[in-house]
């Protein structure tokens, strides 16, 4: 064997396991970033993310803003919005669905569990009129404007 076949870095030895090394990679990471999926083997689900976070779309237009939030396979009772001084809060729970014990999963990528959004008001926001609704999945909110004091242009009489 030549020196330049004994040192070979594409060569795969019989020993090496990759996902061993994705393990102990994520055991590394997992106190930097959180809970990870696991691998199977592993002591924890594998594939089962405990935490999200619901997409949100944000707009507005002359009158009001408005709040989109994504909440598939939830029930309206499952969520709550709270408003707070400055602060509209989310929250809620996605409940995991029972196993069945006559089924055999071979991979589990939604997300379950509590969840938590924050979004600071806008100056001018009428926190007290806000209004909520429900519907396929779609948690809408629409935040209205406080009317502004309309400027009057008055004559002054010179005298």
């Amino acid at each position: 064997m030549t020196t330049l076949e004994k040192w070979n870095p594409f060569r795969v030895t019989p020993s090496w396991d990759p996902f061993r090394e994705l393990e102990e990679m994520r055991s590394r990471l997992a106190p930097l970033l959180g809970r990870w999926p696991t691998l199977p083997g592993g002591k924890e689900e594998p594939f089962n993310l405990m935490e999200w976070t619901p997409a949100v779309d944000i707009a507005e237009d002359d009158k009001e803003y408005t709040i989109k939030a994504e909440l598939p396979g939830m029930n309206k009772e499952d969520v709550k919005v709270t408003v707070d001084g400055s602060v509209l809060s989310i929250t809620g729970e996605r409940k995991s669905e029972k196993e069945e014990k006559d089924k055999k999963y071979h991979r589990i990528e939604r997300s379950y569990g509590s969840f938590m959004r924050s979004f600071t008001l806008p100056e001018g926001t009428a926190s007290d009129k806000i209004a909520a609704e429900f519907k396929d999945g779609i948690l809408k909110l629409r935040l209205p404007k406080e009317e502004k004091a309309k400027s009057k242009t008055v004559d002054v009489k010179i005298g």
